[in-house]
């Protein structure tokens, strides 16, 4: 088996440009050190980014872009409509294009903090 892909959420971006030292930060080390392989996509990066500077500020984003720089992760192509679609009523609406855009990736793991969408029986 070869490296483990990883398809990282925003919240872990948003995790570990708030707290550089936490989980979140460890796991993006993981990957800039080759055990992992970190896999998103552009509109998770839009995301991760627009949250970092509306609550975090700008030591944070600067923090993200430092860390995404060295990260250089593997941009996926966005999932189709009609992908996302499918997985609406999984995690709902707003988390669809995540879910989506993981099984698309061929991951193997998804790699995220919110629980309330993510942690259930249906996912």
């Amino acid at each position: 088996m070869g490296v483990r892909k990883l398809f990282i959420d925003a919240s872990v971006f948003i995790a570990a440009a708030g707290s550089p030292e936490g989980g979140s930060s460890f796991v993006l080390e993981l990957c800039k050190r080759g055990r992992f392989r970190a896999l998103c996509t552009r509109l998770v990066l839009l995301e991760a980014e627009r949250n970092i500077h509306r609550k975090l500020g700008a030591e944070a984003l600067l923090r993200f872009y430092q860390g995404l720089a060295e990260l250089d992760p593997t941009l996926e192509t966005l999932p189709t409509s009609e992908e996302i679609a499918a997985c609406e009523p999984i995690v709902g609406e707003k988390d669809a294009h995540v879910l989506a855009a993981a099984l698309k990736s061929g991951a193997d793991v998804l790699l995220t903090l919110d629980r309330r969408h993510f942690m259930t029986e249906k996912v």
